[in-house]
């Protein structure tokens, strides 16, 4: 469906909600690994996902340039922030695609995309809300150099 609303133009579509996932992860687990993981054991292609808890270590990402440059931020630190979403490439390959602010122990806020490496301290605990039929896919915009989602029926 795509609208128009003053001037800008609104691409989107309407799915509903068939399932809630709750999930824990342990000391030591790494973070996207498990909140990819979770996504395949429970069968969810396209949703959203919400987390808290801990870390010992974060590696986050900023984009420049088509890459993600890692930053590395030691712990104990408090997942203070973490959403994202759950999609497939035209390969069927599954994306978990996340963002998260965490803080140290004097409170200053750190935030990027969650990349390997993040590694749970003494809890992390996901809700993951999986989409009807699989409709959030992604594909290359070679302009971006990214793979954006693209709504086609």
């Amino acid at each position: 469906m795509s609208n128009s609303w003053s001037g800008l133009i609104i691409k989107s579509i309407e799915s509903k909600s068939t399932k809630v996932v709750f999930a824990r992860f342990y000391e030591g687990e790494d973070l996207l690994e498990a909140v990819t993981s979770t996504s395949q054991q429970h069968n969810v292609t396209s949703g959203f996902f919400f987390l808290i808890g801990t870390l010992k270590r974060a590696v986050l990402g900023y984009y420049k340039d088509g890459e993600y440059e890692p930053i590395e931020k030691a712990g104990p630190l408090e997942i203070v922030s973490c959403l994202g979403n759950i999609s497939v490439t035209a390969e069927a390959e599954l994306v978990v695609h996340g963002h998260i602010v965490v803080s140290g122990d004097d409170g200053a806020a750190f935030g990027g995309h969650i990349l390997q490496g993040c590694l749970v301290d003494a809890t992390a605990e996901l809700v993951l809300v999986a989409s009807e039929n699989g409709i959030l896919k992604r594909v290359y915009d070679a302009q971006k150099k990214l793979n954006l989602w693209a709504f086609n029926k």
